[in-house]
């Protein structure tokens, strides 16, 4: 059991850096995990490896966290998705 089962994590700057490495960590540790970044991951072996940990994941690019409305709606659909976030990390 990991310490974060049955927890949701949404993190933003999720396509590299500290943001991906949280994603992972999240994951291997049990949460279902929605990331969010302006770009693509970069290393798409690193998103892989989350989804590998969290089979749920999401991934949404396209999110300028400088647009409000664009937040919103992501993540209104992140809420829809898994119900609720206990877990956020701006990175």
């Amino acid at each position: 059991m990991g310490r974060l089962d049955g927890k949701v994590a949404f993190v933003t700057g999720a396509a590299s850096g500290i943001g991906a490495q949280c994603a992972l960590r999240f994951a291997q540790e049990g949460a279902r995990v929605a990331g969010f970044d302006l770009q693509k991951p970069v290393d798409a072996a690193a998103w892989a490896a989350v989804e590998r940990a969290a089979p749920a994941a999401l991934f949404t690019e396209g999110v300028d966290v400088r647009d409000e409305a664009r937040v919103a709606a992501t993540l209104r659909a992140a809420l829809e998705r898994f119900g609720r976030c206990d877990v956020l990390v701006n990175a």
